[in-house]
């Protein structure tokens, strides 16, 4: 993992065991929900939008980062920092392709611009450029060691001072720039929501409350990042202060937490509603009529309520 730098070094034999399986255990469910929406835009056309696009490479980037956590320490040598080259790479990449859709919707609902889908090779260029530049720049002052699960480990407190900034730093970096964008999102359309009331005299109101809740959900994206990371950076900062001294709980709570990010970016991002329409259409399509009876009808497509997503939004001037 990404945030092994402040796990590793004095804990005993018998901690590592058990953080080696909270890793495998939380990895294998990231894996295993990334894996799934990368399979959904695989298999359903009509989920092959721009928007959800970016949300494919936010789940396969998910999917390789918790895949080589798994793998965890093949051998001493070439493979060993392969993995971890791997998983720092990845890692990074996940968190910075959630930038580009906050980014994309921005610019589609603040700036009213329709011209995202031209930018989709700079996006590549920033996220694979950035993560590729972190990943080599991770290698210098780091002491190569090997504790259980964990390749690539820094030790020295210039080895973890490097990991800081080329991990840690842009991270937080992505989690203030996602909520700043986010915020101002969610101004923008209470303004365009209250200006709708006034206006129609409430003959539209409640399309623009289902509009708001909807969106008012990527209010609380920038808050998985943190919640992924935020132990993971105590942990790091008591590590660097206080090196002899591990906290078993502390890095209990990192490992845990980062690991689960890809689970949580593919429920948050990943599960929305025409995901869950292309599901229930093949469902209805294959299941027997018995079967579908018995679904509750909040899962049907039928009867879903249309969410908005990242999609060309126009708030038109009244």
């Amino acid at each position: 993992m990404a945030s092994s730098a402040a796990v590793a070094g004095v804990l005993s034999a018998h901690d590592r065991q058990i953080l080696t399986a909270v890793n495998t255990g939380a990895s294998s469910l990231s894996f295993v929900g990334s894996g799934f929406i990368v399979l959904c835009y695989v298999l359903f056309k009509e989920l092959r939008k721009f928007s959800f696009k970016l949300v494919f490479y936010l789940a396969l980037s998910d999917m390789l980062c918790s895949f080589f956590s798994i793998v965890g320490d093949p051998a001493k040598g070439f493979f060993c920092y392969a993995q971890g080259y791997s998983t720092h790479f990845f890692c990074v990449a996940s968190f910075l392709w959630t930038t580009t859709i906050a980014f994309t919707l921005h610019r589609t609902v603040v700036r009213h611009k329709a011209d995202v889908e031209e930018l989709e090779a700079i996006f590549h260029l920033y996220v694979w450029g950035t993560s590729l530049v972190m990943t080599v720049i991770r290698s210098f002052g780091n002491d190569h060691r090997h504790f259980g699960i964990w390749c690539w480990t820094q030790t020295g407190r210039t080895g973890k001072a490097v990991h800081f900034v080329t991990f840690y730093t842009p991270l937080w970096g992505a989690i203030l720039y996602n909520g700043f964008t986010y915020f101002q999102v969610i101004r923008m359309l209470n303004n365009a929501t209250r200006m709708a009331v006034g206006i129609s005299d409430r003959v539209y109101v409640p399309d623009a409350r289902d509009n708001m809740k909807s969106l008012n959900r990527w209010g609380y994206y920038p808050l998985i990042l943190i919640g992924s990371w935020a132990f993971g950076t105590i942990n790091l900062i008591h590590d660097f202060i206080e090196p002899g001294h591990k906290i078993f709980w502390l890095s209990f709570l990192d490992v845990g937490m980062a690991a689960l990010m890809g689970l949580f970016n593919s429920i948050a991002y990943g599960l929305n509603s025409s995901v869950r329409r292309a599901i229930c259409e093949r469902m209805d399509m294959f299941l027997p009529e018995r079967v579908c009876r018995w679904l509750p009808n909040n899962f049907k497509y039928r009867n879903q309520q249309q969410e908005n997503e990242l999609v060309s939004l126009k708030i038109e001037d009244k």
